[in-house]
């Protein structure tokens, strides 16, 4: 009987030990910088703190009580444009104001990193309320009064695979599954969906980011789709990352494709800036380097571009931890974010302002932007919207301003997150709460429609005539025709 005490106390010990091992592994380093330090256009790049395990900071969804709603900043009020839908994700406002609410999530699928990661990441999905399984709707929400509240649900279709992306031009409505981009056939008004798809693409699928947001062009004519990457650095070989961290480029009427923009780790929402007439991006960065990097960004993306990932972030910072040969004159071409929205927390949807927007004079030029939220910092970062203000050139400015909050009780429980964003008919501000499993609607009562964007035009400047030196600096000692009367 002695013996069996024994035996037992000793396994309560080491019991104990591991315990206390796991919980020293996993707790993570404080932030040496705050959100805002590492926000913006000259955001605080940290040391880096390379990780063995990642920190793990779930925080554990818990609902919202009836009539509960986010807090919004000064003068705006919020109310339920929609509840009791299904993990809502990507919405999109058709020419008539009916709403698409995407119900989705993500399919079966291996994660970069081996047995023991795929163990710990669903454990934390399932905490964090992200292991439901994918609704696979569309569901049409339809506010036909415009009281700021959709008196009508209708499944569009219900027999889709992770859908994400949707657009809709000229009765052709675009759909992307996690593994394919759709056609469907489509009147505005119907309340169904009848008809057989259409495979435009196969897309690569799921992978370690299964989202697939796509845009069109103005004219209908070239539709753009963002598409994860499968791993965090690499670690898989790069051999899985064909056609991954980048957005693509799809001509509608010929058919041809090309990769438009790399080096993306997770571009996310997608939008036209309307000053510039830019394609800009939200995209999730690396894990794993502490709790200060790397900072999710708001970037644009020119033809051709390369953000680095997974060697370098933040144009020419290496990531010693890459196994992969790095490219040459990687640093040389790889470009710069635009705007940091702080490590980890996830941006997702973005929507820029536009005519008939009403969000106040302090809203009226800029993108909002929904932080999903973090999963391993702590303490937890995101959970909420946020404005960047832009300047009347098209460049953002300033540190993200708070426009909706609350989501997160403490560092353990939140109510829901915010996932997507889009403009309603009259002018609010649509936000999708896929654990919250509503859909938000932020306005400023009293406040005027913002006028039509003002687009920043002007003569390109003229071609390089001759490289001299370093191209970086050639106007700093253009040539002497060139800057002759009439050289421009």
């Amino acid at each position: 009987m002695a013996i069996v005490k024994k035996i037992l106390v000793a396994l309560i010990l080491v019991l104990l030990v591991l315990v206390a091992l796991g919980w020293w592994l996993t707790r993570g380093s404080t932030p040496l910088y705050s959100l805002e330090e590492t926000s913006g256009v000259d955001p605080v790049l940290a040391e880096p703190a390379p990780e063995l395990l990642p920190t793990v900071g779930v925080v554990k969804p818990v609902g919202w009580q009836d009539g509960e709603v986010p807090v919004a900043a000064d003068g705006l009020v919020v109310n339920r444009f929609a509840e009791g839908l299904e993990h809502p994700r990507v919405l999109y406002t058709l020419p008539n104001g009916d709403v698409l609410a995407v119900l989705s999530n993500a399919p079966e699928r291996p994660i970069a990193g081996g047995w023991l990661t795929n163990l710990v990441a669903g454990i934390l999905f399932s905490r964090a309320g992200a292991a439901v399984p994918s609704p696979n709707e569309i569901v049409l929400l339809r506010d036909a009064d415009a009281d700021g509240v959709a008196e009508e649900q209708h499944v569009l279709r219900d027999d889709l695979n992770s859908p994400s992306g949707v657009a809709w031009r000229d009765g052709n409505l675009y759909v992307a599954n996690h593994d394919a981009l759709l056609r469907f056939d489509y009147a505005l008004g119907d309340t169904q969906i009848a008809g057989d798809a259409e495979k435009l693409a196969d897309l690569p699928p799921a992978g370690n980011h299964w989202m697939r947001n796509i845009a069109l062009n103005d004219d209908g004519t070239l539709l753009y789709i963002a598409v994860g990457s499968a791993s965090n650095i690499g670690e898989s070989g790069m051999e899985i990352e064909e056609g991954r961290a980048a957005i693509h480029e799809l001509n509608l009427e010929s058919g041809f494709a090309r990769l438009y923009g790399g080096g993306l780790r997770n571009p996310n929402g997608l939008d036209w800036n309307p000053w510039r007439d830019e394609l800009w991006t939200t995209v999730n960065e690396r894990d794993m380097l502490g709790p200060d990097l790397v900072p999710d960004y708001l970037t644009n993306v020119p033809l051709g571009v390369n953000y680095g990932w997974p060697w370098v972030y933040y144009n020419d910072v290496f990531d010693d931890r890459v196994e992969v040969p790095a490219p040459q004159f990687l640093t040389e071409y790889t470009r710069t974010p635009e705007y940091a929205l702080g490590p980890h927390v996830a941006p997702l949807g973005l929507v820029f302002t536009q005519e008939g927007t009403r969000m106040g004079e302090r809203f009226a030029q800029g993108a909002f932007v929904a932080r999903h939220g973090s999963w391993n910092r702590n303490p937890p970062a995101g959970y909420d919207v946020v404005f960047i203000e832009f300047d009347s050139r098209g460049n953002p400015q300033g540190k993200p301003v708070t426009v909706l909050e609350s989501f997160r009780l403490n560092d353990g429980e939140t109510k829901g997150r915010p996932t997507w964003v889009t403009w309603d008919q009259t002018g609010a501000l649509l936000v999708s709460d896929d654990t919250g499993n509503i859909i938000w609607r932020v306005v400023d009562p009293a406040a005027e429609p913002t006028a039509a964007p003002v687009r920043n035009v002007g003569e390109p400047l003229p071609p390089r005539r001759e490289l001299i030196g370093d191209p970086a600096r050639a106007f700093e000692a253009p040539p002497a025709d060139l800057m002759a009367p009439g050289g421009f």
